[in-house]
């Protein structure tokens, strides 16, 4: 029997600035359903994926910014960062050792950044 993982919650403030930076960042908005004015479902597909985050009001009793250590997998980080550069996206590096897997020149600076909503 197989059991597959479809949809994550992912908590945010502001459903609509969500919805359109992991449109902006290439996800695939599958729908995007006003129930009432307390209950609001969006699904969103990151290219190649079978899993979708589903972001909206009234879906999750999580604290936006609350979840925790989710992991987006690409075969190529170059191209990934290349992808988003080239969407407009303002990326920074939290550099973990001397040889990082992440592409942004060498600036000494840790940082981490939250998601804008």
């Amino acid at each position: 029997m197989d059991v597959k993982l479809e949809l994550v919650a992912v908590p945010v403030t502001d459903v609509g600035r969500a919805k359109a930076f992991y449109e902006r960042i290439g996800f695939h908005a599958d729908h995007d359903v006003t129930v009432s004015e307390e209950v609001r479902f969006v699904q969103l597909t990151p290219p190649g994926s079978a899993c979708s985050i589903a972001i909206g009001k009234g879906l999750t009793r999580m604290i936006p910014g609350s979840l925790d250590n989710m992991q987006v997998v690409v075969a190529d980080i170059e191209e990934a960062y290349a992808d988003l550069r080239g969407r407009g996206v303002r990326l920074t590096c939290r550099r973990q050792s001397a040889r990082s897997l992440c592409p942004c020149p060498p600036s000494g600076r840790r940082s981490r950044r939250r998601a804008p909503w």
